[in-house]
């Protein structure tokens, strides 16, 4: 089958959604020579019910069925919690095997992973989407195993802008804008636009409006661009246009994503960049929703913002192809289309992908699907960007109440210190 090829921008050297070695890894071996694996990953659930850790003890045992000579040793961490828990983990020697969370570039910086094709059969390999394989990359090895992705949409209220006489969603930063008036004018209140830029979201909300206006983090030489003109301009025209006006919240660098999700979901809000877990979300709330694709200043964009999350392998314990064996099984079809059918999430897998997009059962994402082969990415294959992102979220939103020459130019100082340091 010829592979989908997504086409990732120059600046992007990694593919959303949320450390240094020691000795002593997490793999044990028994008595009777079996090999217990320790896999780490995030929850994706909401409550137990739904909890990721369903999803990854059938699986283990699934594959401990067919390889009974290998253990799977479960841990599911909330999103909050994993990175701190996994830092732990690796300062006191109790390395995973297998871990899968937001990021993997710092510990390709340490050392500590796994080239994909070390871990991976050739088949495996082969079956990931190119541009999330690509992604998954530093300096050229893939060390990053795509897990699932996700996308960015405008979403909005049908109902609330048609009463408000708006006949079609906005294309343009203009047109947002007259959308949100007429909103706020029929509906005081209602916030028109969410624009969360706490620090639950202040990374992905920022970097949606910057390519809106031919911005973004890096420059086509991979180096940090936080502070260029047009992030500049950008975020004087949200604080002008948006912010001023009483159009969105009256302080969007306090305002996380799961607040504005939970609005939009009660009909609070017009309008938001959401991805598809909104989808649900609305539908239990009962709200008629559209999804179209983000404004940008001059038009709707024709790419959007892509999130890719990651599985990684680590090398301490030695078990190398106990690992290849359990990520071939955990990478298979059934596997692979339960998680994200369960999450309602965008594949990151040819044979995944060609089954949601022919089945007839995603009709809800087939926005997403359309926009996801043009999707921009997070810098997440610069060693640096874990931390620089942790910036951007500390004090990114600042940047719509404050000067945003200066607050987006103090971040580029860190970001340049930072890498320096790598």
């Amino acid at each position: 089958m010829k592979k989908r090829m997504l086409v990732l921008p120059a600046a992007c050297a990694a593919g959303a959604l949320v450390l240094t070695a020691c000795g002593g890894g997490g793999a044990g071996e028994s008595a009777d020579g079996s090999v217990t694996l320790k896999l780490v990953a995030a929850d994706y659930g909401d409550k137990a019910s739904n909890s990721s850790t369903v999803y990854w003890e059938d699986v283990a045992k699934r594959f401990e069925a067919a390889n009974p000579d290998i253990r799977v040793d479960v841990q599911v961490v909330n999103w909050n919690d994993i990175d701190t828990q996994v830092k732990t983990m690796i300062q006191s020697g109790n390395v995973p095997d297998v871990l899968q969370t937001g990021g993997y570039a710092d510990k390709v910086a340490d050392d500590l992973l796994h080239t994909a094709e070390e871990v991976l059969s050739p088949a495996t390999q082969d079956n990931l989407v190119d541009t999330f394989a690509k992604a998954g990359e530093v300096d050229g090895v893939q060390y990053g195993i795509p897990f699932v992705s996700s996308a960015r949409a405008l979403f909005y209220n049908k109902k609330l802008l048609a009463d408000a006489g708006v006949t079609e969603p906005p294309k343009s930063w203009a047109d947002l804008k007259a959308a949100a008036e007429a909103v706020k004018e029929k509906h005081p209140d209602v916030i028109p636009y969410a624009l969360p830029l706490g620090p639950e979201e202040a990374q992905g909300e920022t970097l949606i409006w910057e390519l809106g206006n031919g911005g973004g983090y890096t420059g086509d030489d991979g180096k940090y661009t936080l502070d260029s003109e047009a992030n500049v301009e950008t975020f004087r025209w949200l604080r002008a246009n948006l912010v001023e006006p009483g159009l969105t919240y009256s302080n969007p660098a306090a305002t996380d994503r799961k607040t504005a999700f939970a609005d939009f979901a009660a009909g609070k809000v017009g309008m938001l960049n959401g991805h598809p877990s909104l989808i649900q979300m609305s539908k239990d709330g009962g709200v008629d929703y559209g999804v179209a694709p983000i404004p940008g200043k001059d038009g709707a964009l024709d790419s959007t913002l892509g999130v890719a999350d990651w599985v990684m392998a680590f090398k301490d314990s030695g078990h190398q192809e106990e690992i290849k064996k359990f990520l071939d099984f955990a990478y298979s079809k059934e596997n692979t289309l339960k998680f994200d059918e369960m999450y309602n999430l965008m594949p990151v897998t040819e044979d995944t992908l060609t089954e949601m997009t022919s089945n007839g059962k995603h009709k809800d994402l087939e926005p997403f699907f359309e926009l996801l082969p043009k999707a921009n990415f997070y810098p997440l294959g610069d060693t640096s960007w874990d931390a620089v992102s942790a910036e951007i979220k500390k004090s990114g939103g600042t940047a719509v109440g404050e000067d945003p020459a200066k607050v987006l130019g103090d971040l580029q100082q860190k970001a340049e210190q930072i890498a320096a340091n790598q």
